[in-house]
């Protein structure tokens, strides 16, 4: 990886992982979620802020904490943790919105090394 990242915690099933985000505005906890999708192998990677009201990912707050690189570089990393354990995935991605989708589409590319799983982003 090019980028230093942070360190996360998963479950055993490796699906969901979660972070901190240390920045300019604080600690901020993330998640990391992989929900099978209606084909088999088949993964949607769902990334945003841990909402403590619902429990669950806010993909539509912007954050802005200022490390932003780290924060994608984790995210990534978390890819080649899911594909470890399930190597024959293909992982979809989009942004909330078409600037998040091309965020996240150079922030990955800037950060995936040869996956041996196929990997999309699509927006």
């Amino acid at each position: 990886m090019k980028y230093s990242r942070y360190n996360y915690s998963t479950e055993k099933d490796s699906t969901v992982f979660e972070f901190t985000s240390i920045g300019i505005k604080g600690a901020v906890k993330k998640l990391v979620q992989y929900t099978e999708m209606n084909i088999e192998n088949y993964y949607n990677l769902g990334f945003g802020d841990y909402d403590e009201n619902t429990g669950e990912i806010n993909d539509e707050i912007i954050t802005n904490n200022g490390d932003s690189l780290k924060v994608l570089a984790t995210v990534v990393s978390t890819v080649y943790a899911f594909t470890a354990k399930y190597p024959k995935t293909y992982i979809y991605a989009t942004g909330s919105n078409e600037v998040r989708t091309r965020l996240y589409r150079m922030g990955i590319t800037n950060n995936l090394e040869e996956i041996k799983t196929d990997f999309y982003v699509y927006g």
